[in-house]
């Protein structure tokens, strides 16, 4: 089996820019007014939303 040098991942790297990499998993914690026990809200969203789901969804 053949080494594969650094620069060459880089480039592997590159090429998985669309890929699932860009989504995170977001938990938000949600109060129930009537009980007042907490529920989890899970979301799976692109990384580079993560400031506005949290600023929206208050």
């Amino acid at each position: 089996m053949a080494k594969i040098s650094k620069n060459a991942r880089v480039a592997q790297r590159a090429g998985n820019a669309g890929s699932g990499r860009d989504f995170v998993k977001v938990v938000q914690s949600v109060k129930n007014p009537d009980t007042g026990k907490y529920s989890y809200k899970q979301v799976m969203i692109h990384k580079d939303k993560v400031k506005d789901f949290f600023a929206n969804h208050k």
